[in-house]
C-alpha cells in the first residue's frame, strides 16, 4: 500500500476508534472489529492489515485489549508482522494454533497432509464429528479465520519432505514442530537450519511431554534421538505405545506457543541446548541441560 493510502487509512482508523477505560480503569483507544471489517472493506485489504495499520497508530484491537500490559502495544505490532509455520495440525499443532491465533500471530502457515478420523477426537483440539473424512489443513483454516479474523492464513496439504521443506519454510520467524516422527523432525530441523530460522520441537506420549527450542547453530534432535532414521518404527513409539490422552498436547502446546512469543518478542530465556520434560501425573517438570554437548 502506498504511503498516501496508508496514513489515509490510519485516519479512518481514528476516526473509527473510541477511548474506553480497561478492567484496571486505564484510558485506551480501541478498535472494534467492526469497525476494522469496515477499514477493510473499504481499502480492500486484510483484516491483519487494519490490525497492523491500527498497532502502529498506537490504536488496540479490541480483540488484544486483555494482551495489553503483559504485551505492549509496540510487541502486539511485532506479533502482527510475525510469520509462524506449524508442521502438524493434530494434537500439538491443533492447540498451538489456537493460541498462536488468539495472541495474535500475523500469519500462519498450516503443514498437513492428513484428514481427521475418530482416533482424533480425543485430543485433537480441531477435530469435531462433522469434521471427520475433511483435510486437517481445511479445518485449521476454516477455525481459525473464525478465532480470529486478523490472521492471514496459508495451508500446506502435503507432507513434508527433503523437496518441499524450504519452499514452504522459506521466510518464517518459527517453526513450530508439532509432528509424531523422527525422521520428518530431522527433515524439518535440516531446513530450518538451511534458512537460519528458529524451530520449537514438542512431543507427547502418555501423560509425558517433553519440549525443545533448537537455534539454526544448535545440534538440536542429535541430542535428543541420535540419528535421523533412529531405532524405532512407527508401532514401536512412545505415542504409538502409550497413547496421548488430551491433556498432554495441551500443556506442551502451551509451552511451545510460549516458546514461540519469546522468541519473537526477545522475552525470557527459550528452552535452548535443553529439553523440559513434563509428567502431568506425578505433576514434576525437569530441564535437562545439553550446555556443552
Amino acid at each position: 500500500m502506498r504511503k498516501r493510502g496508508v496514513k489515509t487509512m490510519k485516519k479512518w482508523i481514528l476516526d473509527r476508534s473510541k477511548i474506553i477505560h480497561d478492567t484496571a480503569g486505564r484510558e485506551v483507544r480501541i478498535l472494534e472489529d467492526a469497525s476494522a471489517f469496515l477499514v477493510a472493506a473499504h481499502f480492500d485489504c486484510s483484516v491483519r492489515a487494519v490490525y497492523e495499520a491500527s498497532l502502529n497508530a498506537g490504536i488496540c484491537p479490541y480483540r488484544y485489549l486483555r494482551n495489553r500490559e503483559t504485551i505492549s502495544v509496540p510487541e502486539q505490532y511485532h506479533l502482527v508482522k510475525s510469520r509462524v509455520v506449524v508442521v502438524g495440525s493434530g494434537g500439538l499443532g491443533g492447540p498451538a494454533l489456537l493460541l498462536l491465533a488468539r495472541m495474535g500471530i500475523g500469519y500462519l502457515v498450516v503443514v498437513d497432509p492428513d484428514r481427521f478420523d475418530e482416533t482424533n477426537l480425543n485430543r485433537q483440539a480441531l477435530s469435531s464429528g462433522p469434521d471427520l473424512g475433511q483435510p486437517k489443513c481445511e479445518v485449521a483454516a476454516r477455525v481459525l479465520e473464525n478465532v480470529n479474523p486478523g490472521v492471514d492464513l496459508l495451508v500446506h496439504p502435503v507432507r513434508i519432505d527433503d523437496t518441499n521443506a524450504e519452499d514452504i519454510l522459506a521466510g518464517s520467524d518459527v517453526i513450530v514442530d508439532a509432528l509424531d516422527n523422527v525422521p520428518d523432525r530431522f527433515r524439518v530441523q535440516a531446513a530450518a537450519r538451511s534458512l537460519k530460522i528458529p524451530l520449537v520441537h514438542g512431543a507427547v506420549a502418555g501423560f509425558e511431554g517433553q519440549l525443545m527450542t533448537i537455534f539454526p547453530e544448535d545440534r538440536g534432535f542429535s541430542l535428543l534421538y541420535g540419528t535421523r532414521d533412529g531405532k524405532r518404527n512407527r508401532k514401536e513409539s512412545p505415542e504409538a505405545v502409550l497413547g496421548v490422552p488430551a491433556v498432554t498436547p495441551s500443556l506442551v502446546a502451551t509451552l511451545q506457543a510460549m516458546e514461540v512469543i519469546k522468541i519473537l518478542l526477545g522475552r525470557g530465556k527459550p528452552f535452548r541446548n535443553s529439553m523440559v520434560h513434563v509428567d502431568m501425573e506425578t505433576g514434576e517438570m525437569n530441564r535437562f541441560s545439553f550446555e556443552g554437548n
